[in-house]
């Protein structure tokens, strides 16, 4: 039994090292070759902890020799465009102009439900908002609505907006993130000061989030009604708040670069 769980866990810290290796586009949604080789893989991987006469040796040799095959074909598919579309293929157009390409559903051998559920899973329930989608190599769609069916946008509205950062994670449930304090030119001490001043601790907060002006997000463990407002550092003599009503004098929003 040892030795089943020893080939077992060599061989499971070897099938992340491989996937790994072929990089984080390999686990998200995958192009033909990807496929085979991920199946290929999770296949030689079960031999060895099936079969104890079988060496592990035998298990991670081939594996090996498939990662690095992928290694290449992806470098060689990145450097020669033709082999690309020999081995991934090329995007298809199901849809033009609102008007459905029953010839290429046939030749991808997609059913009207098969196109219906693609499309309600791009958010869109009405086949006739639809102006082009495309099917691509990975096998997913692609869809641009019909300009009058597209959500208005600032720019649309004449709102003027400052462009802005999305929040970042600075207390994972009740531990500091220091990557995210020196981000934004913050100390532990800053955000200690500041959860004494609502009366918490750092031990309290599930999730805290802020963003370069301030405004944070705080889910508690005990399961108490999130906090949101500003949060402000500033010198021992000012206090912090994180309210709609923040201190005035020598307090001041945190701030950072998010590169």
């Amino acid at each position: 039994m040892g030795i089943i769980l020893l080939r077992s866990l060599i061989l499971y810290l070897l099938v992340i090292f491989a996937v790994r290796l072929m990089g984080k586009r390999q686990l998200g949604e995958l192009q033909p070759s990807e496929l085979v080789i991920t199946i290929l893989v999770s296949n030689i991987a079960t031999l060895p902890i099936e079969d104890v006469n079988i060496p592990v040796i035998i298990g991670v040799t081939p594996i090996l020799a498939l990662v690095c095959f992928e290694v290449i074909m992806s470098w060689l598919i990145l450097k020669f465009p033709p082999l690309r579309k020999i081995v991934s293929g090329s995007p298809k157009v199901i849809i033009r102009d609102g008007v459905v390409d029953v010839h290429t559903l046939s030749e991808l051998r997609l059913s009207v439900d098969d196109l219906m559920t693609a499309v309600r899973g791009c958010g869109i329930f009405d086949l006739s908002e639809v102006q082009f989608a495309m099917v691509e190599t990975t096998g997913s769609f692609s869809v641009m609505k019909k300009q009058g069916m597209e959500t208005p946008t600032r720019e649309d509205m004449s709102v003027s907006a400052e462009a802005a950062d999305p929040p970042m994670l600075i207390v994972s449930d009740g531990k500091l993130l220091e990557h995210s304090c020196e981000v934004f030119n913050m100390e532990q001490r800053d955000v200690e000061k500041f959860l004494r001043s609502i009366g918490r601790v750092i031990g309290d907060i599930l999730l805290m989030a802020a963003d370069e002006s301030g405004k944070c997000y705080i889910a508690w463990k005990n399961g108490d009604k999130p906090f949101t407002g500003k949060m402000e550092v500033g010198d021992d003599k000012s206090k912090d708040k994180c309210g709609d009503n923040p201190a005035s004098g020598g307090s001041k929003p945190f701030h950072g670069n998010m590169d």
